[in-house]
């Protein structure tokens, strides 16, 4: 049998390798002191919960947080919109991955109406300053969207209304999400195009795949991410699936 007619590797063997690849970047973390914030956003259903479930899947819950805020306190509301996430950002050692995180305010917010055009654009002009301070104080940030087509989203939605494992997913918002489709497309264009910058760009994820973005998505975290310990031919995604946001 030829090189070219090897049987490509399962999707089961392929993630354990790349997990072990992320515990040896854990490993660089803890004894380089190095913090470490990865951000997902995305479409309703992109897939967000998965691809996070199998970066964490094998690393230390001491040194790794996944941060899903719920909707905003009256508390919240009446402080400083960035004061509810700094309390979760990571110190030395660590690696916090947000689902969803201070970019809903320029999502669904906006889309909804759960914030009004001022707390909007006091956002967007504040965002990107209060991100450049995080790293100027040795925060790494990198921030995935995960996006998928219209159709995909419509059949992952139906399948969270009729499977019993995945009732803890439905939320009020499922409903508004085809309707509003073009909305919430205008909404994160805006974004993306607002706040994507050199100290923290943003990388677009084509998700219709699942198995295919959890993959990449921990390539290429593997390949932006400095450890001299890695495993350098397993890091490195497909550029059609995973790259850099351009304007």
């Amino acid at each position: 049998m030829t090189s070219s007619a090897k049987k490509k590797p399962s999707y089961k063997t392929e993630l354990r390798e790349l997990q072990i690849q992320l515990v040896k970047l854990q490993r660089h973390i803890i004894k380089n002191d190095l913090q470490l914030l990865v951000i997902f956003e995305g479409r309703d259903a992109a897939g967000k919960d998965g691809v996070i479930k199998r970066i964490t899947e094998h690393l230390s819950p001491r040194e790794t947080r996944v941060v899903a805020l719920g909707k905003l306190s009256e508390r919240d509301t009446n402080s400083w919109y960035f004061q509810r996430y700094s309390a979760h950002l990571p110190s030395r050692q660590e690696m916090v991955l947000m689902n969803r995180s201070w970019y809903n305010r320029a999502g669904v917010e906006k889309v909804m109406g759960f914030c009004s055009e001022k707390e909007y654009k006091q956002f967007m002009k504040a965002v990107v300053p209060f991100e450049k301070m995080l790293c100027d104080t040795g925060i790494q940030i990198i921030k995935y969207y995960l996006d998928i087509s219209r159709d995909e989203q419509q059949s992952r939605l139906d399948d969270r209304r009729i499977n019993p494992l995945k009732q803890w997913k439905i939320s009020p918002i499922d409903a508004t999400a085809i309707e509003h489709w073009d909305d919430y497309s205008l909404a994160r264009d805006k974004m993306l195009q607002h706040s994507h910058s050199d100290h923290a760009p943003w990388y677009i994820v084509k998700a219709n795949n699942k198995k295919c973005a959890r993959l990449n998505v921990i390539r290429h975290l593997l390949s932006i991410v400095d450890c001299p310990d890695k495993d350098q031919h397993l890091t490195k995604p497909d550029s059609e699936i995973v790259y850099p946001f351009s304007e």
